[in-house]
């Protein structure tokens, strides 16, 4: 029969408190037989602030253009397609926010160029906050989401090219 080793190992919380330090995530977590380690990082100490998103008042009884005819049997025109590829979608049902902090500078604007891990935005979920990273290097084509928007799990949120 094998013995269990009673006790915590810290060097194995260490080297886990180390990677979350020089690969930027926000938690990990170990499993190995029938012990579970997690290690995540503590709320900053500065708040992090969102503001409520802004609704435009409705526009005043304005005229009603006229739809487009379009012939039956034929759809309306869609939006371009975009490439999978070129494509980074949300990796978590979250809100998400296009900068570090209210009214600090957002991480990319189109036409920036990125580096394949540099940040691209956050996500929050769940009261954490998640960057999320470039999926390849290249440069911005579109900015999908707004600021403060809620997104789903595979939302599509920038394009690279």
């Amino acid at each position: 029969m094998s013995e269990k080793k009673h006790g915590i190992d810290k060097e194995l919380i260490r080297d886990l408190a180390n990677i979350l330090n020089d690969t930027d995530l926000s938690e990990i977590e170990v499993e190995q037989d029938d012990l579970r380690i997690r290690v995540s990082r503590a709320a900053p100490a500065a708040p992090i602030y969102a503001t409520a998103p802004q609704y435009a008042p409705a526009p005043a009884a304005a005229p009603v253009a006229a739809a487009p005819a379009v012939a039956p049997g034929t759809a309306a025109p869609a939006a371009p397609a975009r490439n999978p590829a070129n494509t980074v979608t949300s990796p978590m049902v979250g809100t998400v926010y296009l900068s570090s902090a209210p009214g600090a500078r957002p991480f990319i604007e189109v036409g920036a160029t990125v580096k394949e891990g540099q940040t691209l935005l956050i996500v929050e979920a769940m009261k954490t906050m998640n960057q999320i990273p470039a999926t390849k290097s290249g440069k911005v084509t579109e900015i999908i989401v707004n600021d403060s928007q809620p997104v789903e799990y595979g939302e599509a949120l920038v394009v690279i090219e």
